[in-house]
């Protein structure tokens, strides 16, 4: 009980010690008179570090620290490698375009290029039903799960929801952007440090000896039973991360709300050289659970911290996933409340509305219907399966969407391209729900690609008409 008690007032601690230097911070910073712009780009003025820790910080939370490292094998370092491929598309293409259409929102970029306020207005939706009902429920549950295994707090899910969601509604609602960039830094380098000290902890367990781990959990491409065969590298896996990195509006926000595209760009490539050391933290010591405990899934990396972290030291480490969850948390709610304003509510709704009071109604919702769905995932993981599938009904479609604004512009028509969203969603429904002849990845380019010849085609045939 002693240790409970020293644990939980260092986590309160450093909890408390972030959220007094963001509010210092943000207090020192020269703020914008625009309020929906200080309130959802920052004032436009984030320097290049916010930009990158919080690029990072909103990538990472327990989803991802606990199951990349429950793969435990090698190969899913792709996942970090391939970042770097849509990091730097995000750097040299996408962000000059945002900044020279002046874009508030990502989806901004398709109604200039298309000159079709409609499909802006569609992606938004399809962006915001997937934060909603995927992405936010998806965070908490998992950060909820992970924060009572690894401690055994005497909580139950929905109650630690409830706190990541008030916690991660107050950065956003009240702080804006702003707020949420610099304790996503701060946070970020105390994951970033306490990562690395679980791995030396690992390592030094095993006398630093990483020999005997069957070779497919130590081979860096992988065959063609394994999560991501050495042929998707070629095919699919690139644009899987150009969607994320370059189109995903809670994403893109932090580079949007530099003071230049020069000091945007500086952020993304430090974010992109933190992505090679991230294995050491997201996968590395997946490898070395295995050695010790076992194939033991997504409790590798619990089962890891509880057998080689000193206790002394577990209330720091609680504290760092609890500000990796809050800032994927926060940093969604923020880039929903900026979507549904600026792309729907001010165009369809009221042109002269408060957005930054519109944002924050929108924050209260976004934290309310997660909170709620919370139980539903707790008791049905085929609910999570179903709408991890569900997920990636729109990537591909989305990406296609961007690209073909980004290179061909308003010389394609609008209409063409929300039916091609909807082909593109349908096609991968078919690849994924009724006839799957190829990996899940190769199938995702082969959406992509048909999409794309679907919208250019389309598009010329209307013109005829």
């Amino acid at each position: 009980m002693q240790d409970f008690g020293t644990q939980a007032a260092v986590f309160v601690g450093l909890t408390a010690l972030v959220a007094v230097l963001t509010w210092w911070k943000c207090r020192q910073a020269v703020h914008a008179k625009d309020a929906s712009k200080e309130y959802f780009l920052a004032g436009g003025g984030l320097a290049w570090p916010y930009v990158a820790g919080s690029l990072l910080l909103t990538n990472i939370s327990a989803e991802q620290i606990v199951g990349m490292n429950g793969a435990q094998a090698l190969v899913v370092a792709w996942w970090e490698f391939g970042a770097v491929a849509g990091l730097l598309a995000l750097a040299h293409v996408l962000v000059p375009l945002y900044y020279r259409y002046q874009c508030t929102t990502t989806t901004e970029l398709l109604e200039r290029r298309f000159g079709d306020a409609g499909i802006r207005s569609v992606v938004s939706v399809l962006f915001l039903l997937g934060y909603l009902f995927i992405l936010l429920p998806v965070v908490l549950y998992t950060g909820a799960v992970f924060m009572k295994s690894m401690f055994n707090l005497p909580y139950s899910i929905v109650q630690i929801s409830i706190a990541f969601a008030v916690a991660g509604f107050l950065y956003a609602a009240f702080g804006g952007l702003r707020a949420i960039a610099i304790s996503d830094t701060y946070n970020g380098v105390g994951l970033l440090i306490m990562g690395l000290t679980v791995t030396w902890f690992a390592f030094k367990a095993i006398g630093f000896d990483l020999s005997g781990l069957p070779p497919e959990r130590v081979a860096l491409f992988g065959s063609n039973e394994s999560d991501i065969p050495w042929h998707t590298l070629l095919t699919g896996m690139v644009f899987v991360h150009i969607f994320y990195w370059a189109t995903n509006m809670v994403i893109v926000q932090r580079a949007l709300a530099a003071g230049s595209v020069r000091e945007a760009q500086k952020g993304i490539y430090a974010a992109a050289a933190f992505k090679i050391v991230l294995p050491f933290v997201v996968v590395v010591p997946g490898l070395i659970a295995y050695k010790l405990f076992g194939p033991v899934g997504d409790q590798a990396y619990g089962k890891l911290v509880a057998a080689v972290l000193p206790p002394w030291l577990s209330g720091a480490f609680a504290a760092v996933i609890f500000g990796a969850v809050l800032s994927t948390f926060n940093s969604t709610l923020n880039s929903a409340s900026a979507l549904y304003t600026c792309d729907l509510h001010v165009k369809y709704v009221n042109p002269k509305a408060d957005m930054k009071r519109i944002g924050q109604w929108v924050a209260v919702i976004y934290t309310i219907v997660p909170v709620l769905m919370v139980p539903l995932f707790a008791n049905a993981r085929s609910i999570i399966d179903l709408l991890q599938k569900l997920n990636g009904l729109y990537s591909m479609p989305v990406l296609a969407i961007f690209l073909v604004a980004v290179i061909f512009g308003n010389k394609v028509l609008g209409v063409a391209a929300r039916f091609g969203l909807v082909f593109g969603a349908a096609l991968y429904a078919v690849f994924t729900f009724v006839w799957s002849p190829l990996h899940y990845i190769h199938l995702m380019f082969i959406t992509l690609v048909a999409t794309i010849l679907f919208i250019l085609g389309l598009s010329k045939i209307l013109k005829r008409a």
